[in-house]
């Protein structure tokens, strides 16, 4: 498997191996848990896409804990047939939504946790705003969110268009810092080894 099935496209980097996308989704749950997941909290997976961390995620949480915001409904589609076993999908019960306004309140339910795994490394400055409005509107007390990101380095340049990339983008870290903190929302970047040169950030109400 690489980053297309049957025309599909899976996520990830052209010609990424199924050892990687396995690897890469097995990231997302040590993060996860590194930020005190455990079966009975909510998790909202903004841009699951072919489910390469809900297919470690969805089997550890209790039923109707799982929520996936996904706007491309062929690649959700395939990893719900490739990737998460039937039975696990009855007795977990997840729950998916195709919006692509990174909106986390159709599902009604106040999350405990909220990842966005290489998203902000595509999305426009108001999009990731957007992400954070929605994560203030629906995060219960002491609610965290995890989003990976590719910071300016040398070569690069903080992105300033208005629509999401196909390409990889980069994101100034104060930038992101200053409409965290216009929002009441502290950041800190993760101590982890970056995956593909992104870095994990860590947000939560101050």
């Amino acid at each position: 498997m690489t980053g297309w099935e049957s025309g599909v496209y899976l996520g990830g980097p052209p010609g990424e191996t199924y050892d990687q996308f396995v690897q890469r989704g097995r990231d997302q749950l040590e993060v996860l848990l590194g930020q005190a997941l455990t079966p009975s909290s909510m998790l909202c997976d903004v841009g699951c896409g072919a489910l390469r961390g809900g297919m470690w995620v969805i089997p550890l949480l209790d039923t109707d804990h799982y929520c996936g915001v996904e706007p491309n409904r062929e690649m959700l589609n395939k990893g719900l047939e490739r990737f998460v076993d039937p039975a696990i999908l009855a007795l977990k019960k997840p729950r998916f939504d195709n919006n692509d306004r990174f909106d986390m309140s159709v599902f009604g339910e106040r999350f405990t946790h909220v990842i966005l795994r290489s998203i902000w490394s595509h999305t426009a400055k108001s999009q990731m705003e957007l992400s954070l409005d929605s994560f203030c509107e629906v995060a219960a007390p002491g609610a965290v969110m995890v989003a990976s990101y590719n910071p300016v380095v040398p070569g690069t340049s903080d992105y300033k268009g208005t629509e999401w990339e196909k390409g990889t983008v980069h994101h100034s870290f104060r930038w992101i810092r200053s409409v965290c903190k216009s929002r009441g929302l502290t950041v800190r970047p993760l101590a982890r080894q970056p995956v593909n040169r992104q870095v994990w950030l860590r947000i939560k109400q101050v």
